[in-house]
């Protein structure tokens, strides 16, 4: 598909915005290129002064004029706004739905007709280019109609194709993982203020902190236990820290929250 392709947004929440934001700030699809829906004239209005682009209440209008239909909708609304629009669709429209527990073979069944059908599981780091996506296509959509979409979402960040089976733990690590990663943050933080750091500084020391140490993990292509071993000296500072993680089970909890937030994830779609 064309760089120049019409991308439509039904619903500009969080995570739609960010997508959106991401998008316009990569310079990728112009702006003028890209046209949202919201539920009502005022939300609307606010969304169109905010991101500069045309939104709207119609969202028969975004599946008529798109050539991308992205869904950034709640799951269960999914259902009733494929039902509006897909008399407006057509083959040589892909639909890209954000709703979590929603597979392919649903949308599929909802539209039916062979409607290209591409199921992706973004994150609102997307907002500031460095998120991290999903995709995975249905049966309809074709190899290069996945490329153009793993391409568009690479604009806002990285972006990888998997199987949709492993969708659900995709969502329980980077879909809701910024959500883990600022509690984090918060946590270090505050261990630094109770060491009497001021909390502005304790909170850049641990941002910072974590966004060098996952860069680490990318850019070196090094296993994290080996990145974490070379920073750990016998009898330091930072065994003495790990010990105490291992020894109150933060590894197997953060295991177990990702497992959790999965089965959140599967049991939406039902």
């Amino acid at each position: 598909m064309p760089e120049n392709s019409k991308i439509g947004f039904i619903g500009a929440g969080t995570m739609g915005r960010a997508i959106i934001r991401g998008l316009i700030n990569s310079s990728f699809i112009d702006k003028k290129n890209i046209i949202a829906s919201e539920v009502s004239e005022q939300l609307a209005g606010k969304v169109s002064e905010e991101l500069e682009i045309s939104v709207i209440t119609d969202n028969i209008e975004i599946a008529k004029n798109s050539d991308v239909i992205i869904l950034c909708a709640k799951p269960f609304a999914v259902k009733g706004i494929l039902q509006q629009i897909k008399d407006f669709l057509s083959a040589d429209k892909i639909i890209v739905s954000i709703a979590a527990g929603m597979d392919t073979g649903f949308i599929e069944s909802v539209l039916e007709k062979e409607i290209p059908v591409i199921r992706v599981m973004p994150n609102t780091p997307a907002l500031v280019g460095e998120g991290m996506t999903a995709v995975c296509r249905g049966k309809y959509a074709t190899k290069e109609q996945a490329e153009f979409i793993v391409k568009l979402f690479s604009q806002v960040g990285r972006c990888i194709e998997i199987d949709e089976k492993y969708i659900n733990a995709v969502t329980g690590i980077s879909g809701s993982g910024p959500a883990f990663i600022y509690l984090i943050i918060e946590a270090l933080a505050d261990g630094g203020v109770k060491l009497g750091l001021p909390k502005k500084i304790a909170i850049e020391l641990a941002a910072q902190t974590t966004l060098g140490a996952a860069k680490m993990v990318i850019e070196t292509g090094k296993h994290p236990s080996v990145l974490k071993d070379e920073v750990t000296t016998p009898g330091g500072c930072t065994i003495a820290g790990l010990m105490v993680m291992e020894e109150n089970k933060v590894r197997s909890t953060l295991a177990k929250t990702v497992q959790e937030t999965a089965k959140v994830a599967l049991n939406l779609g039902k």
